[in-house]
């Protein structure tokens, strides 16, 4: 009892001198400013630390051009990415609080012009050959990057439910987007109600494999920074789970398009009323949009994680099976799959939901345009 009650004493009586050395210690100031290359020159190599890997050190002279330091002449080494004379980059400016030394790196090379010309490039080209319904599909898109930016990431910084919120900013990208794109009609409106049908569906099952799989949404690196940065008030496997859903919509949103325009150009066609004649011949066309759309996915998502496929099978320390078992290629593997079922799904639901709903479509001018 004795040693006890020293101990909380002993603990009671550090807590102002831990509290008044946490209150000292205060951050470094970090801040990126565009910057010019004005000169380099060679510095030699260096090896990075904890490996045997050896990389070309260059000395940078560039001049400041933005923010407060703008005009100012900066010096320093670089062994990130190698810098030409004239190229603009981001300076990453760090101050160090204790001794005020200012530092200065490269953070990354300056891009956004390069993405500018290919999205002038990209609009030009829909304009040119997609005609009023590309224009219609490029506003679409952005519909979808405005709810997406500004109900999708505020909800779930905002504390709600990753999951719910995917699966209504999910819908609302659905319904928004498919009428924006083919107009009011009946054809858009049943390709909208499979793909809900569907998102419902894969939602379900998502749910139950990240769960099943025991998930935990830490595999990519920025999830761990997004912990510290909200000090773990983010559900990352909810937010996963929202990924594959959000992820799913691109083949969801084809595919749905493609089985209802398919189902009002047979009922158009006038041979025949029988609704099971048409949802079998539908079917059939979606049988070829299937085995398309589900190698298109595979590969897709084999692209991305490249890198990761190259580094896993250089290793000579892991089995086969113990890097299939892992998170990172697990949640991979969980996406690719999830999507491919979805994209099954969406076939016969859409093409049973459009038979129904188009029944009786026949004659006139067929005014609904499609494109992939």
């Amino acid at each position: 009892m004795k040693t006890l009650l020293a101990t909380a004493l002993c603990a009671l009586a550090l807590v102002p001198v831990q509290a008044s050395a946490q209150a000292q210690v205060e951050l470094d100031t970090v801040g990126f400013f565009r910057a010019r290359v004005l000169q380099t020159s060679s510095a030699g190599t260096t090896t990075v630390a904890g490996t045997d890997t050896v990389t070309a050190v260059q000395k940078v002279d560039a001049v400041v051009l933005e923010g407060p330091l703008a005009g100012a002449s900066i010096s320093f080494e670089n062994d990130y990415t190698p810098l030409s004379t004239g190229d603009t980059f981001y300076a990453r400016h760090t101050t160090h609080t204790l001794d005020s030394i200012d530092m200065w790196s490269v953070a990354d090379p300056y891009r956004l012009p390069i993405l500018g010309w290919l999205i002038v490039v990209f609009l030009v080209l829909v304009v040119l050959f997609g005609g009023l319904p590309g224009v219609r599909g490029f506003a679409s898109l952005c519909g979808s990057i405005v709810l997406i930016f500004w109900l999708l990431i505020p909800g779930i910084l905002g504390g709600y439910s990753p999951v719910l919120v995917s699966i209504g900013v999910a819908s609302l990208i659905i319904i928004v987007g498919s009428y924006i794109t083919h107009g009011f009609n009946k054809t858009t409106t049943a390709a909208v109600v499979g793909m809900i049908g569907t998102v419902l569906l894969t939602g379900a099952l998502a749910y139950w494999a990240v769960s099943a799989a025991h998930l935990t949404g830490y595999a990519a690196e920025e999830s761990i920074y997004l912990t510290f940065d909200t000090r773990g008030g983010i559900d990352l496997v909810g937010l996963l789970f929202g990924g594959i859903m959000i992820g799913l919509l691109g083949v969801l949103y084809d595919i749905a398009i493609g089985q209802a325009i398919a189902t009002e150009e047979l009922f158009r066609a006038g041979h025949t009323k029988d609704r099971s004649y048409v949802f079998r011949r539908a079917l059939r066309i979606g049988r070829e949009h299937i085995g398309a759309l589900v190698n298109t996915l595979a590969i897709a998502y084999v692209g991305a994680s490249l890198p990761l496929l190259l580094l896993v099978s250089n290793s000579a320390t892991t089995s086969l099976a113990f890097t299939l078992n892992s998170e990172l290629f697990a949640t991979e593997i969980i996406r690719i799959l999830i999507g491919s079922i979805g994209l099954v799904l969406a076939v016969p639901i859409t093409t049973l939901i459009a038979v129904r709903m188009l029944d009786g479509t026949s004659g006139g001018t067929h005014t609904h345009s499609h494109t992939h």
